[in-house]
C-alpha cells in the first residue's frame, strides 16, 4: 500500500474514534454543571454556552500558529499532541468541581487540542494534488460519523458510571487514537520547512510569525477565509436555537420533543455524511473556490427558507437540505488553502481556516441567542442567510481569478 494510503487510512480511523469521544460529552454540560450544585435554569444555561464555546475560542487563536510550528517540525507530532492533550485535560475534566475549573480546562482543550488541522495537513502534503478534496471530504466524513456515534457513547458511559466515566472514556479513546497514529501514520521530513535546530519547537514558534504573515498576504486565501467564517456564522447562529422552535410546533407535532429535536440534528448529520465525497470530487473537478462560491450560495438560501411557516416535517426537509450543501464547506475551504499554499506551509494555511470556523462557531453561538431575542426565530434565519449570500455577492470575482490562477 502507498505510505500515503495507509496515513489516510490510521488518520481517519484516528478521526473517528476521537470525534466520537469528543461527543460523547458536549451535550451534557448542563447535568454536568447541576451535579455541581448549580440550580437556576438561565444560570446553567449561561455557564454551559461559555463551556461549550471556550474551546472553539481558544483554538481560534493558536490553530494557525500549531499550523505553521507543525510546517517546521513536523505534522504527525502535530496530530499527537492534539489527541494527547485530549486525553489529558477531558480526562481532567472528571475531578473538576466548579464550573470555573471546568473553564478552564475547556481553554487548555481548546487551545492544545485541535486535531483537525493537523490530521488533515498530515495526509494532504503526501497525497497527490488532484485528490485534496476528495481527501478532506473523507477526513470530515470520518468526524462527522462520529458526531454521530457519540452523543450514543456518552449516554452509555453515562448510564454505567456517571458523568465522570464518560470524561474518561474520551481520554481512553483519545490515548487509542494517539497509539494508532504514531504507529501507523508516516511523514517524510521532505514535506516540512527548512529551520535551523531540528525538532526545536521554540525556534519554530518564532519563526512561525513570519510563515503565517506571508499567508495573510495570500488574497485568494484571505477571500475564502472571509466566505467560510461567514457561512460558518450563518449555520452556528441557527443551529442552538432550534428546540425552541421545536416547543413553538402545536401540540401534537411533533409528539416527543427530545427525539423531534434530535431528529433535526441528525437530517443535518446524515445529509453531511452524503454529500462530503460528492463535494469534494466536485471540488478536484470544477476548482474549490467556485465550488466553494456554489456551497456558500445553496446554503444561503436554505437558510432562508428555514424562516418560511413550515410543518415539522418540511423543517426536517430543510435541515437535510442545509446539511447537503454546508457538507461541502469544510473540504472545500480547505481545498483552496491546500491550493494556495506549498506542501512546507500547508500546516499554518489549514490552521487559519481552522481558526476561522472556530471563531465563527465561537462568535455565533453568543449573537444567535441575542439575535433570536430581539428578532425571533424567522428573523434570525433571514439574518443569517442573508449574511452569507452579501458574503457570496461579495467572494463571486475573487472565486474566478482564484480558479483561474490556479488552473494557469
Amino acid at each position: 500500500m502507498e505510505a500515503w494510503r495507509r496515513t489516510q487510512r490510521a488518520v481517519w480511523l484516528a478521526n473517528l474514534v476521537t470525534a466520537a469521544g469528543m461527543m460523547s460529552f458536549l451535550p451534557f454540560f448542563p447535568s454536568h454543571l447541576q451535579a455541581l450544585g448549580l440550580e437556576g435554569r438561565a444560570e446553567i444555561a449561561t455557564w454551559a454556552g461559555i463551556l461549550y464555546g471556550a474551546a472553539p475560542l481558544s483554538a481560534a487563536v493558536m490553530s494557525p500558529i500549531w499550523g505553521a510550528i507543525g510546517d517546521r517540525v513536523g505534522r504527525k507530532p502535530m496530530v499527537l499532541r492534539s489527541m494527547l492533550a485530549i486525553a489529558l485535560f477531558v480526562g481532567a475534566m472528571a475531578f473538576a468541581t466548579s464550573p470555573w475549573q471546568l473553564l478552564i480546562l475547556r481553554l487548555l482543550q481548546g487551545a492544545f487540542s485541535g486535531f483537525v488541522a493537523p490530521s488533515l495537513t498530515l495526509v494532504s502534503v503526501a497525497a497527490p494534488a488532484e485528490r485534496q478534496g476528495a481527501i478532506s471530504a473523507s477526513l470530515q466524513q470520518a468526524m462527522t460519523l462520529g458526531a454521530v456515534i457519540g452523543p450514543a457513547l456518552g449516554e452509555f458511559a453515562r448510564a454505567h458510571g456517571g458523568i465522570r466515566a464518560a470524561y474518561l472514556t474520551v481520554a481512553a479513546l483519545a490515548l487509542c487514537s494517539a497509539v494508532c497514529v504514531a504507529l501507523f501514520a508516516e511523514e517524510h521530513a521532505g514535506h516540512r520547512r527548512a529551520h535551523d535546530g531540528d525538532g526545536d519547537w521554540f525556534g519554530a514558534l518564532r519563526a512561525s510569525f513570519g510563515d503565517l504573515s506571508e499567508l495573510r498576504a495570500n488574497r485568494a486565501l484571505r477571500a475564502a477565509i472571509v466566505l467560510t467564517f461567514w457561512l460558518q456564522f450563518g449555520m452556528g447562529a441557527t443551529t442552538p436555537m432550534l428546540e425552541i422552535l421545536v416547543q413553538d410546533f402545536p401540540a401534537g407535532e411533533p409528539h416527543w420533543l427530545p427525539l423531534s429535536t434530535g431528529a433535526l440534528f441528525s437530517a443535518v448529520a446524515i445529509a453531511n455524511l452524503l454529500f462530503l465525497p460528492w463535494w469534494g470530487k466536485y471540488g478536484d473537478r470544477r476548482g474549490h473556490s467556485r465550488a466553494l462560491l456554489a456551497c456558500s450560495l445553496l446554503s444561503g438560501l436554505v437558510l432562508l427558507i428555514h424562516a418560511a411557516p413550515l410543518s415539522f416535517d418540511g423543517l426536517v426537509g430543510a435541515r437535510f437540505a442545509l446539511g447537503a450543501a454546508m457538507a461541502g464547506s469544510g473540504p472545500l475551504a480547505f481545498g483552496v488553502a491546500a491550493a494556495e499554499s506549498s506542501t512546507h506551509g500547508r500546516g499554518g494555511a489549514f490552521g487559519v481556516v481552522f481558526a476561522a470556523r472556530c471563531l465563527a462557531v465561537a462568535v455565533a453561538a453568543i449573537l444567535g441567542g441575542l439575535g433570536f431575542a430581539a428578532l425571533g426565530g424567522r428573523g434570525l434565519f433571514i439574518v443569517s442567510g442573508a449574511l452569507v449570500l452579501v458574503s457570496v455577492a461579495w467572494y463571486a470575482p475573487r472565486a474566478r481569478s482564484s480558479d483561474a490562477a490556479a488552473a494557469g
